[in-house]
């Protein structure tokens, strides 16, 4: 807010429709004011009794309240501001309840007017005030005040710093129309001369963030704004809002003048009837009438040869030099590459020549602004040292549970880094001891010229070798990442740790919904609003060449339309052996982006162009186990959960066991977004418990001690979550867990699936019943074409082994000559689909044949071919981990597995007992471990009867 302090000073009442604000000064009539002349004669006879110091008497200068706003700055509804309006109020006989509640302190400069009737005070407003209290109304008022003083600014305030952004935009922009209008025969009457407009631009200008309350007050002076708007103006202590209603009030004004304008048309048919000379000899009367007037002061100076005019000051010229100067050494400090550096200097050359009314003008400027802010050569320092990557290994490990992928690239490209400035370094320390004899050289004086020996003198450095080493460094090319996983995985959070352990800036660019290729690549000059694209936007907020960019949704960027293709646009940017020359096209020059590490996120490659996918590297996340769902909820969702509910730690507890709950029986989902919401919506009951129990305190009980415990009895609240307690918490399960069979039955085996609903494994039944038939087979459960495939196989190799499997009496003996089997998978609202069931699916018809069932804490996975052999699958881990949660204690996998089961969790592996299998006749051995097969002592591993 500012700074306060409190006095009691004169006040003086003033005019009616007058407001005094900081920064401006104001005429204010003295004619029939005999509270001016009292207040006058109390400051004179004060000033001339003799003192010890003098202090300077300071006047408080008070508008007259309004009907339509409270005394406070309030919008009243209209019509019920009270009894009396500020235009009924004599100013001299002004009360307390008819003035307004905020001030400025006013320094009186003088008194103007050669007669009595005209004379009035020059005052000059400085700080605002606040009314505390009138002490004094007769002869004059006098009133205890509070002084506020503005604040300093941050100038890197991210609601400030817009706000006076668009103030500074808006006000060139009246100005510009203020100068426009003054050209026209029949433009709308402004109080501001063209001259003055111009004037004020060059002052405008010149403001930074810390004068933007200074800058509000002035522009609100200037406005043509009602009474009530400045008195808004007035009360705004805050300058955030003072901001607000600033550029409120002038883009009022802006539609006005627009809404005001007529363009006239000019046609060039008959030259005689323009006549130039008139036209000239016209508006010079007319500026000479506005000086005349008061519209413009006398003391502006004129462009020199202006007809009607002489003299004149440079004053302009001069600040329109100086801003020249500050662009230039923007430039310099910018570190332009050489190509940039030229097209800087042209551009300057041609901003010099041009008058600042033609709109060439501005756009030329913001270019220049444009070339100025892209970071050209100015790079964050990389933390490479001993420590670098057990630094970022403890960085990602805090920030991420799992991912050991992608933790593992970034190290890698960490190491990389570090390996390769250090033999840049080497390689200029050989540099400069190749340099360094010649500047003793240099340094040197030619005393000994004369001296016969010359061998003594250094020769200087071979530039030949010097090139040779500057060819061998190390060009650091960033890698291209692409993240590709289902939402709530930490993607986009794994890019800020990334930045986070390199030191480096970071920038997110969101390219969903992105159908333009000018986003990517910006607009041509020759637009009107033409600007920079996203790329180089970005590239000018974080101010470094070397940031970390975060491409966020790729997947989601649009493809080819009539506002070309976003998607080949980003081709430039994402390819290693363009980048380093990307050309905006506003800027128009080439960008090394060579330096800016990208990480683009994906939740599925499907809709990225092959091209465009074949410029990134890729990494896979697949969605959490509910094992790395508990421990990301340990380490990070349960504290975060219940900091943000206001609890302590040891104000809630769950164990394992509720956790494992919430994420098996309400969040089915690839991330965690769900389970922290479900964790959330416990931590908010129990601080509801919590509240309650404290509320249940006495007040006498509270104050029989002195000193009363902070917790509750724990009789009173249990800080302790309970299974039972998730049931009125959460409301039912939302998704029941697949339970391993108690009991067993021929045709029932117990298969595997890797994703039943948000990345969970689990474990699915196969059912298989037959009946009396002609061999026709049914297929139910809602199975997709895959799986139906796996059945007509398992059901192929069954027949074709019969004999073998002891199934028939002779080996022409068809099984299914009299019998049709029915095979169903339970759930049959959840589609099925996958190359992994024809394992399960042989098994189950070999158990209905023969009449033995099958271990129901048995599960199996993989598919078979027509020569009985078992093929490897995917989701290895997620169907272990949901077989270890359903209570299998033996699961068969394809021998192609076995490079998969290294990335299990220890937990899994210690849970489980794992079969890895090659062959059905395997797999049957052990199913069913005493049996023997009439095929079985002749298979080799290779048999096959097709």
């Amino acid at each position: 807010m500012g700074k306060t302090q409190s006095q009691v000073l004169p006040i003086v009442a003033l005019p009616r429709d007058t407001v005094l604000l900081p920064g401006v000064t104001l005429r204010i009539p003295i004619a029939n004011r005999a509270d001016v002349a009292a207040v006058l004669a109390n400051i004179y006879s004060r000033a001339s009794s003799p003192r010890l110091e003098q202090t300077p008497v300071t006047i408080g200068f008070v508008p007259l309240v309004s009907p339509y706003l409270s005394q406070d700055g309030k919008r009243l509804i209209e019509g019920k501001g009270g009894k009396r309006g500020h235009l009924e109020v004599d100013p001299a006989r002004a009360t307390g309840k008819d003035l307004f509640a905020y001030g400025t302190f006013g320094r009186v400069s003088g008194v103007q007017g050669r007669r009595p009737g005209e004379l009035a005070l020059v005052v000059e407003g400085q700080n605002r005030f606040k009314l505390e209290e009138i002490t004094k109304e007769r002869p004059f008022l006098e009133a205890r005040v509070t002084r506020h003083e503005d604040s300093a600014i941050d100038a890197s305030d991210e609601a400030i710093q817009p706000l006076f952004s668009e103030l500074k935009q808006l006000s060139r922009e009246l100005l510009a129309l203020v100068r426009l209008s003054s050209i026209l025969p029949r433009g709308p009457a402004t109080t501001l001369s063209p001259i003055l407009a111009r004037r004020l631009e060059l002052f405008i200008a010149r403001k930074d963030i810390q004068e933007a309350g200074n800058l509000a007050d002035f522009m609100s002076n200037v406005l043509e704004c009602s009474h009530e708007e400045k008195l808004r103006i007035l009360s705004a202590l805050n300058i955030k809002e003072r901001l607000e209603r600033a550029v409120e009030l002038l883009q009022k004004q802006i539609s006005a003048i627009q809404g005001n304008t007529r363009v006239i048309s000019i046609t060039t048919n008959t030259p005689q009837d323009l006549d130039l000379d008139r036209l000239t000899k016209l508006r010079g009367e007319t500026l000479r009438r506005r000086m005349i007037n008061g519209t413009m002061p006398s003391g502006i100076g004129m462009p020199s040869g202006f007809p009607g005019f002489s003299g004149g000051n440079s004053n302009g010229t001069e600040e329109e030099s100086n801003e020249m100067t500050e662009l230039k050494k923007r430039l310099d400090e910018a570190g332009l590459s050489a190509e940039a550096k030229k097209v800087a200097d042209r551009e300057i050359r041609r901003l010099e020549k041009m008058n600042p009314a033609q709109a060439e003008y501005q756009v030329c400027r913001n270019y220049l602004e444009n070339l100025a802010e892209i970071p050209w050569t100015k790079m964050t320092e990389d933390k490479l040292d001993s420590a670098t990557l057990s630094r970022a290994r403890k960085q990602l490990d805090d920030d991420h549970y799992g991912l050991d992928k992608i933790k593992k690239r970034l190290l890698e490209y960490l190491a990389v880094l570090r390996l390769k400035q250090a033999v840049n370094a080497d390689l200029e320390a050989q540099i400069q001891h190749i340099i360094q004899p010649s500047q003793s050289l240099d340094k040197g004086s030619v005393e000994q010229s004369g001296s016969a020996d010359d061998a003594s003198t250094p020769k200087p450095p071979n530039e030949e070798e010097i090139q040779i080493l500057k060819t061998k460094r190390m060009v650091d090319k960033s890698p291209i990442l692409l993240l590709v996983g289902p939402p709530g995985t930490g993607k986009t959070s794994l890019a800020k740790s990334v930045a986070a352990s390199l030191g480096r800036k970071f920038h997110r660019i969101s390219l969903g919904g992105v159908r333009d290729e000018a986003e990517i690549r910006g607009h041509r000059r020759t637009y009107v609003a033409a600007m920079p694209g996203l790329v180089v936007n970005g590239l000018k907020k974080v101010g470094v060449a070397n940031p970390v960019f975060l491409l966020d949704e790729i997947d989601k960027l649009g493809m080819s339309n009539f506002h070309g293709d976003p998607s080949a646009a980003m081709l430039e940017v994402l390819d290693p052996e363009q980048n380093y020359t990307f050309n905006d096209h506003y800027i128009n020059i080439p960008i090394d982006l060579s330096k800016v590490l990208f990480i683009a996120t994906a939740n599925s490659l499907d809709t990225i162009p092959p091209p465009l996918l074949d410029r990134m590297e890729t990494i896979s996340l697949s969605g959490y186990t509910t094992l790395e769902k508990r421990h990301i909820a340990r380490r990070h969702l349960i504290p975060k959960q219940v900091t943000t509910n206001g609890l302590q730690k040891d104000q809630i507890l769950m164990e394992d066991d509720v956790v494992d709950k919430i994420i098996t029986s309400y969040t089915r989902e690839s991330g965690v977004r769900n389970l922290e919401r479900e964790i959330g919506s416990v931590c908010r009951a129990k601080a509801v418990e919590y509240a309650e129990a404290k509320d249940s305190v006495t007040p006498s009980e509270a104050e029989s001690t002195s000193n009363p415990p902070k917790l509750p009895s724990p009789t009173v609240y249990s800080p302790t979550v309970t299974i039972d307690d998730l049931d009125s918490i959460l409301g039912i399960e939302r998704f029941e867990e697949e339970i391993a069979a108690k009991d067993s039955r021929p045709g029932v085996v117990t298969g595997l699936v890797a994703y039943s609903t948000g990345a969970q494994g689990s474990i699915l039944f196969i059912e298989v019943a037959d009946m009396p038939g002609s061999g026709r087979v049914q297929l139910t459960g809602k199975l997709g074409d895959v799986l139906k495939e796996s059945v007509e196989v398992a059901l192929t190799w069954v027949k074709a082994h019969a004999y073998d499997l002891n199934l028939s009496s002779s080996p022409d003996e068809d099984v299914m000559k009299s019998r049709s089997i029915h095979v169903h998978c339970p759930s049959g609202a959840i589609p099925k689909d996958g190359p992994s069931a024809g394992l399960a699916h042989t098994v189950a018809l070999v158990s209905l044949f023969s009449g033995k069932s099958v271990r129901p804490t048995l599960a199996m996975t993989g598919e078979v071919s027509l020569r009985g052999k078992v093929t490897p699958v995917g989701g290895i881990k997620e169907k272990l981990i949901g077989a270890l949660r359903a209570g299998v204690k033996t699961v068969l996998l394809p021998q192609g597995n076995k490079k998969d089961v290294r990335d299990l969790p220890e937990e899994v592996k210690q849970g489980l007992e794992i079969v890895h299998v090659g062959h059905i006749w395997e797999a049957l051995k052990v199913v069913w471990p005493g049996e023997h097969w009439v095929g079985e002592r002749g298979w080799s591993g290779v048999e096959s009867r097709l």
